[in-house]
């Protein structure tokens, strides 16, 4: 899969994309790292959908994460949802377990 085909996914998934890809992204990406059973993850959950939906230029990579899960082990995740912002594959900064929409705009606001 080419870089430039990677879009938003509203589900996480297992098919996560590599260090590797999440290196060659252009523009600016939100990547959340969490479970779809994740206590935190589903509280978290509106408040990054709020944000997201206002920054449609924004593409937004949800991450199955878990143990044995490399991509979330390259990025030092210890906590769910993990938010990391990338601009152009490089992060600038993250959220860990956000739970109000000023959290993630605040981040969000970052590669402007």
């Amino acid at each position: 899969m080419k870089t430039n085909d990677i879009g938003s996914n509203s589900d996480y998934t297992e098919e996560a994309i590599t260090f590797e890809q999440v290196g060659e992204l252009s523009g600016s990406t939100l990547l959340e790292f969490g479970t779809p059973w994740c206590g935190h993850c589903q509280a978290a959950s509106p408040a990054i959908k709020e944000v997201v939906t206002e920054h449609p230029e924004l593409r937004h990579i949800k991450i199955y994460d878990g143990k044995g899960k490399r991509l979330g082990r390259a990025f030092k995740v210890k906590l769910w949802p993990t938010l990391i912002l990338l601009q152009d594959g490089n992060e600038v900064d993250r959220l860990v377990r956000p739970l109000r929409s000023d959290e993630v705009r605040q981040l969000v606001s970052k590669t402007n």
